[in-house]
This record gives C-alpha cells, sequence and structure tokens, in this order.
C-alpha cells in the first residue's frame, strides 16, 4: 500500500493532462490552456515525487539523503505558482500578464529559498514519509519546511477564494468548474495545515507525525481528484453539450429516415453506418443518407401538393413553420410512393420537382420529422400523373 494514494492521485492528474494535450499542442500559444496543463503536470509530479518508493529511488541515484525532499516541495512550489497564474488568467483582466507575472517571480523566490536553506542545513538520516516533523527542530531544514508549507497553504488559500467567490457569478459548467477547483483547493489546504500542525506539536515536545503521514496524504489526494474534475468541466461541459444536442436531434430525426429507408436501401443511398462514432458523426450520416434520398427524390416532388398542403395548414393553424414541415412531410411521402411504383415511370422533365432549392436545413428537417410522426400529419394520396393506371381508371 506505500505510496498508492500517491501513484493513484498521480495518475488522475496526468490523465487529465493527456486528456488536455492535443487541444495544446493545436493552441501552443493559449496561456490559459498552457496553465492549466503546467497545474495538472506539477500536480502529478508532486504526488510521484512524494511517493515513498520514489523518494527512496531520487535518495539512492543521487546520493545524497533526503534529497527527494527539496525536490518534491520545489514541484509543490511550481505547482502553487502554476495555480494561481490559472485563476488570472480564468478570471482575466486587462493587467492578467502583470500580475501572472507577480506569482510566478514570488514563487520563484520560494524555490530559491528551499534550495539555499536545504543546502545550509544537514539532514543525515534518509525520512520517507516523516521528514517534516522528524527534522521540525533542525536548523534551516524546519525553514525549509515552513516555507515551503506556507507557500502552499497561501495557494490554495487564494485559489478557493478566488474560484468559489467566482463562481457564484457564473453559471453552467463554469460554475461547476470553479466550485469544483475550490473545494478540492480547500481540501489541498488540509495538507499544509496537518503538517504545519504536526510540525509546530514537534517545536512543543509532542509527536503529531501521523497527522503528516495519514491525514495530509488522505487530504492531498481528495484534493487532486476534485482539482482534476473542476479543471476538466468546463472544458468538457460544452462538448457534452453539444453532443446532447446531436444525440437528441438524430433520434428526433428518426421518422424521416424511416419513411425514406426503402428509398435509401433499393437504392443505396445510405452510407455505411459509422462504428463507435461520436453523436455529432452520427447525426451528421443521418442528415446526409436524409439529403441523398431526397436529391434522389427530387424528380418526384409535386409542387402543386407542396402549396396546396402548406396553405390548408398555415390557413388553419396559423403557423407558417408548422405548414412549411407539413407540405414537405406530405410531398416526401408522395414522392416516397411514386418513386417505389414501376408502372408509374419516372415524371416528365418539365412536370414535378424543382423543389430541391427550397430543401429547409437542420431545424427544417427535424419538425418534418415532427410531422411524419404526428399522427395527425397530413399525408395525402400520391397524385394522378400520366400513366398512372389507378387515375386512369378512378376517373
Amino acid at each position: 500500500m506505500s505510496g498508492l494514494i500517491n501513484y493513484t492521485s498521480c495518475g488522475v492528474l496526468w490523465l487529465g493532462l493527456v486528456i488536455k494535450s492535443p487541444d495544446l499542442l493545436r493552441h501552443r500559444r493559449d496561456p490559459y490552456l498552457r496553465s492549466i496543463c503546467a497545474v495538472l503536470g506539477l500536480a502529478g509530479l508532486c504526488f510521484f515525487l512524494g511517493a515513498p518508493p520514489t523518494v527512496g529511488a531520487v535518495n539512492r541515484l543521487g546520493g545524497v539523503p533526503n534529497l527527494a525532499a527539496p525536490l518534491t516541495y520545489a514541484a509543490i512550489t511550481g505547482y502553487c505558482a502554476a495555480s494561481q497564474v490559472l485563476i488570472v488568467h480564468w478570471r482575466g483582466g486587462p493587467r492578467v500578464h502583470r500580475t501572472a507575472r507577480r506569482w510566478v517571480l514570488a514563487y520563484a523566490g520560494v524555490l530559491l529559498g528551499i534550495a539555499v536553506t536545504f543546502a545550509l542545513g544537514e539532514a543525515p538520516v534518509e525520512r520517507r514519509t516523516d521528514l517534516d516533523t522528524y527534522y521540525a527542530t533542525t536548523p534551516f531544514i524546519a525553514q525549509m519546511i515552513v516555507l515551503y508549507l506556507v507557500a502552499h497553504l497561501t495557494a490554495v488559500t487564494v485559489t478557493t477564494v478566488s474560484s468559489l467567490r467566482w463562481a457564484r457569478r457564473v453559471r453552467g459548467g463554469l460554475r461547476v468548474g470553479l466550485t469544483l477547483l475550490g473545494i478540492g483547493s480547500l481540501c489541498g489546504a488540509g495538507y499544509s495545515v496537518a503538517k504545519l500542525v504536526a510540525v509546530g506539536a514537534r517545536w512543543s515536545g509532542r509527536d503529531w507525525s501521523a497527522l503528516g503521514t495519514t491525514v495530509s496524504p488522505a487530504a492531498a489526494g481528495l484534493g487532486a481528484l476534485l482539482t482534476v474534475v473542476g479543471v476538466l468541466v468546463p472544458l468538457v461541459a460544452p462538448r457534452a453539450a453539444e453532443w446532447r444536442r446531436a444525440r437528441r436531434t438524430y433520434d428526433r430525426l428518426a421518422p424521416l429516415e424511416r419513411a425514406l429507408d426503402d428509398l435509401l436501401t433499393r437504392r443505396t443511398l445510405r452510407l455505411p453506418r459509422p462504428r463507435l462514432a461520436s453523436p455529432t458523426t452520427r447525426l451528421v450520416w443521418r442528415q446526409t443518407s436524409i439529403h441523398n434520398a431526397l436529391s434522389h427524390l427530387d424528380a418526384y416532388f409535386d409542387p402543386e401538393v407542396y402549396d396546396r398542403t402548406r396553405a390548408g395548414v398555415l390557413g388553419a393553424t396559423g403557423d407558417p413553420e408548422r405548414a412549411e414541415a407539413a407540405a414537405w412531410a406530405a410531398v416526401i411521402t408522395a414522392a416516397v410512393r411514386h418513386e417505389a411504383d414501376p408502372e408509374r415511370g419516372v415524371p416528365a422533365a418539365d412536370g414535378g420537382g424543382r423543389l430541391l432549392d427550397r430543401v429547409p436545413g437542420p431545424a427544417g428537417l427535424a419538425r418534418i420529422a415532427d410531422a411524419l410522426a404526428d399522427d395527425g400529419a397530413p399525408v395525402p394520396p400520391a397524385p394522378a400523373v400520366p400513366g398512372d393506371r389507378t387515375a386512369a381508371g378512378a376517373a
């Protein structure tokens, strides 16, 4: 179980980094994306370097007892700076670059302080899990510990307050993401608070090292999970909403595709169904199949049926969109029947057709599908055309 929480948290954070990497490659100069990836990457690095097996490996390879400590503290400090820069870019404003630069310079000073105090201090006994409390009274090493913990607590406090305050002013995915980020930062504060309390107890002669070895990692792990979700939610929410709309439209177009199914199959007008595709891709596939069928039916469209049905529904309802959808439903149904009847033949070049330039867009196709799905939609019988024996017999 040693290091399990660390490696799990690291994996969650780096998984978020992998998800965002394609966007960063496409938009390398976007400071917002760079900040997000820096937060995810450095937070994962903190957990990776802080895992006891990694600590032992770094100390052994470096040949310096507890070398992993200042490296881990440096990663935590870098994460603090990146989180502040992310908040600055997230909020925007006229002084974004100046404010971000100040945070970076402030935490660069903390990095320098960590390096100097570790070099001046002595930590000859390797401590993989409780270095903070073990060396809490050692000159310079104690200052290094307090320095990184205060820097971390400052960063997560600012992040928590800024995120939750801003979350009250926005809506949707951004509000959810900011709330999760704020709660995640608050959990992250539990990491530094628990360690600071343990260090303070050590100064007073008490041994509360369990706070630093059990409570701190748990708080940091939960904070990491909430942070990565909070960072990704505002980025994923628009795409999820788009997929939701595409799925609804896809389902809504089903009656229209069913009305054209026989034609699509007989004339091989339907493209191969995409496998493991996104809702947007499936919607494009269905819309393409419908347009292929309508293009084939253009010669069979009867403008008189269209005009007559539209005028009747418009007079009854006063709704132009509903009237147009009902007219198209009637025309398509009649054209499908005509095209499927081999005895009728193809209409003359100067008769019928010429409606394709009026084919509605995606929203109009959805309304046509609604009209076809409505049991009360006007679907008149196919009009009589030259050569129609049934019509001739009736006459």
